[in-house]
C-alpha cells in the first residue's frame, strides 16, 4: 500500500474514530498514527536498501555508532538505547555482527559482569564502504521536503523527543 493510501485511511476513519470514542484527544491520536505511517514507510523504503548490502538499518546503526566511538567499543546497554531498540533484539542484532565478523564480544575489563561490543577491521570496513551507498537513497527520501521544511521537521522532531520523557500520566496517577 502506497503513503497516499495509507493517509486517505486515516482521513477516512479519523471521524469515525472520533464518533466511536470521543474522549480520544483525535489531534493526537492522528499524530500518533502519521509517525507510526512514517516509521513504517522509512522501514520499507531502506529495508531494500540495506538487505542488497547484507546489513539491517540497525545493524548498520551499530556499526556506525561503534566506528564513531573513540575506543570503537560500546556496551550492548549503551548501543541498545542509541539504536532505538530493545535489549532483546539488540542481542540478537549483536549475535547477526558477531556471525560475519564486524563486531567482536569481550568481558569487561572494569566489571566481569558486562560485555564489551568492539568493531573489527572488517565491520570499520563495511561501515565505510556502505556509508556513500546511502547517499543517494537518503537524499531521495526527504527529496520532496525544501531545505526549510527539513530543518523544521528536525527541530520539531527533536522537540516531540523531548517531549517524550515526560511520563504518560501523572506520577500520582501511577498504577
Amino acid at each position: 500500500m502506497k503513503g497516499s493510501d495509507r493517509l486517505a485511511q486515516v482521513a477516512a476513519s479519523t471521524p469515525l474514530m472520533g464518533s466511536a470514542m470521543p474522549e480520544l484527544s483525535m489531534p493526537g491520536t492522528v499524530m500518533v498514527r502519521l509517525l507510526r505511517i512514517t516509521e513504517f514507510g522509512l522501514h520499507n523504503f531502506f529495508e531494500p536498501v540495506f538487505r542488497s548490502m547484507g546489513l539491517t538499518e540497525n545493524t548498520f546503526h551499530i556499526l556506525c555508532l561503534l566506528e564513531a566511538s573513540e575506543s570503537g567499543s560500546a556496551s550492548p546497554g549503551v548501543l541498545s538505547e542509541m539504536v532505538g531498540t530493545s535489549r532483546a533484539n539488540m542481542t540478537r542484532l549483536l549475535e547477526d555482527l558477531i556471525g560475519t565478523g564486524f563486531v567482536e564480544r569481550s568481558i569487561d575489563p572494569r566489571d566481569a559482569r558486562r560485555h564489551v561490543i568492539t568493531i573489527t577491521q572488517p565491520g570499520r570496513d563495511k561501515a565505510q564502504e556502505t556509508a556513500p551507498q546511502l547517499r543517494e537513497p537518503i537524499e531521495r527520501a526527504f527529496s520532496d521536503l525544501s531545505a526549510d521544511e527539513f530543518e523544521q521537521l528536525s527541530r520539531l522532531l527533536h522537540k516531540l523527543i523531548i517531549s517524550l520523557d515526560k511520563s504518560p500520566r501523572p506520577l500520582g496517577a501511577m498504577v
